[in-house]
């Protein structure tokens, strides 16, 4: 049996960034196509619609998120961090679901971040760590990439063995 993974629907073509815009990967659209990838947007999933102001974390990363220690802001100030926290929930609950064994996600996103992102200035400056959705779905044992790192760890629709 083929590992089914979650995507990040903006790489899979879908217009979810906070900008209104996608950045489709034309490998992982092809993954969605063949039925091993199921599109998500854990913003969408936790309420926020599209476009929408940019958010970044203030006071540390994703996990930091998940224990308290830190919020999601958007650029006007507001706290989002109970949207960002809902929709990670809910792209756990449908990795449990459906049986899903890895995630490809979208860099330095608040949400999907996995090895940095941007650092809650809104300069542009990033920081290590993970997003929200990124920290809770590693939390949960599933295996992680974004979408410049997917393509060496998958081979044949199956993780590689010891990865």
């Amino acid at each position: 049996m083929k590992t089914l993974y979650l995507v990040s629907a903006c790489l899979a073509g879908a217009s979810t960034r906070f900008d209104g815009q996608a950045s489709p990967e034309q490998d992982i659209l092809s993954l969605v196509r063949e039925g091993r990838a199921i599109p998500i947007c854990p913003e969408q999933l936790g309420g926020l619609t599209t476009p929408r102001l940019p958010a970044e974390i203030i006071g540390g990363h994703g996990g930091d998120v998940l224990d308290g220690k830190a919020r999601v802001i958007n650029s006007s100030g507001e706290d989002v961090t109970t949207a960002f926290i809902e929709g990670a929930q809910e792209a756990k609950r449908l990795a449990e679901k459906w049986q899903i064994g890895g995630a490809i996600l979208k860099s330095k996103s608040p949400s999907c971040g996995l090895y940095s992102i941007y650092d809650g200035s809104f300069g542009g400056r990033l920081q290590q760590g993970p997003g929200v959705t990124a920290a809770l779905l590693e939390k949960a044992g599933l295996k992680l990439f974004d979408e410049n790192t997917w393509r060496a760890h998958i081979a044949h629709g199956r993780l590689k063995e010891g990865v």
